[in-house]
């Protein structure tokens, strides 16, 4: 099944050979690996690019293993492009998997990371340098801060609606009906049965996502974390705050829990990209603290197997949606919109949108 996602190929392609580090991100299953190593490489090979002139580093895998030591990357790399008078692409998925090693010249000093070996290669002329990965820890802003304006970022969202209805045609209202059931994670297109649909995105939710953050950020309260969750996936677009949160919190927890903490579990959540917030426009200073906001969840689909698949409230849902075509479409002035819950605003929104590409 053939899914139109050609904003993404082009944004690869615009940022060749600029000098950068190119980061593609986003939350894990969008199809980050298959823009890169399946589309892009297609791209090149396509045009007068040799087959071994693009370099393909995958750590997950046991032939590649060696290469999370960034002193072994940068050194095999090194030996296969420096001097060269070709032009060379490197591709290194699953980021996340390498780790840190001690500077030889210096043990006691910072030890050696993946950003010191890429930014180390970043400097041959004749290579240019792509990298992803699946998890947060590689995925989220802080990548973009460690490589210190050496990066372009690539952000990959699940299907737009126009994209999955590329893939499944038939009847629009149909067809948008099952992509606010099921939502725009690509893997759902080649699920076989709405059973089988809402398993993979009920496992998806919970034993991905769910867990790396867990474990990863050493989650204490692993109970009010899953309620926070529920409390965000079950009230998309209703204004709230980490305040607010912690004070509904506080009759299901032994002693309340902390607004600190709610916002600490909200960010992780928002560092996995399963969540974004949407913030009052005219709000400045310590006021953001005060003021009530808006989450929405990354997949419309994923929400819904969080919660089991109830509350399928079409307004909330389709608010959902529309937030995040306006991300997809690079509209972030816009979301202003959908805080001011003016019922003719958000009508005016959905006629532009509709009479556009998404119904």
């Amino acid at each position: 099944m053939k899914i139109k996602r050609d904003k993404y190929l082009q944004q690869l392609i615009d940022f060749m050979w600029d000098g950068q580090v190119k980061v593609i991100t986003g939350i894990k299953r969008c199809g980050k690996s298959y823009r890169l190593r399946t589309l892009f490489k297609k791209y090149l090979l396509e045009n007068t690019t040799d087959n071994d002139h693009v370099i393909s580093i995958e750590l997950d895998l046991t032939r590649d293993i060696k290469y999370r030591d960034p002193l072994e990357l940068s050194a095999y790399i090194r030996s296969r492009v420096e001097g060269k008078n070709e032009k060379y692409y490197l591709f290194v998925d699953e980021i996340q998997m390498s780790y840190k090693v001690p500077n030889p010249y210096n043990p006691d000093g910072k030890e050696i990371t993946f950003y010191d070996a890429l930014n180390d290669l970043r400097e041959l002329d004749n290579l240019d340098v792509y990298v992803t990965g699946s998890n947060s820890k590689m995925l989220s802003s802080d990548i973009l801060t460690e490589f210190r304006g050496r990066s372009d970022e690539i952000r990959v969202q699940p299907l737009s609606f126009s994209e999955y209805y590329s893939a499944v045609g038939g009847d629009k209202e149909d067809a948008f009906e099952n992509y606010a059931f099921y939502g725009g994670m690509p893997l759902v297109l080649s699920r076989p049965s709405d059973n089988v649909k809402m398993k993979y995105l009920t496992s998806l939710f919970s034993e991905v996502y769910l867990k790396d953050i867990v474990e990863r950020k050493k989650i204490e309260r692993v109970d009010v974390f899953e309620q926070i969750l529920d409390l965000l996936c079950s009230s998309i677009g209703s204004l709230t705050n980490p305040t607010k949160i912690a004070n509904t919190l506080k009759s299901k927890t032994n002693g309340g829990i902390s607004v600190v903490t709610v916002a600490s579990y909200i960010e992780h959540l928002e560092g996995e990209f399963l969540f974004s917030e949407s913030k009052r426009y005219d709000v400045k200073g310590k006021s953001y603290f005060e003021y009530p906001y808006k989450f929405y969840c990354e997949d419309i689909g994923l929400r819904n197997a969080r919660i089991g698949f109830r509350q399928q409230e079409m307004t909330h849902i389709m608010e959902n949606i529309i937030y995040n075509e306006l991300i997809i479409r690079g509209f972030p002035l816009t979301l202003a919109l959908f805080t001011q819950g003016n019922a003719m605003q958000m009508e005016v929104l959905f006629v532009f949108l509709e009479r556009s590409t998404l119904l």
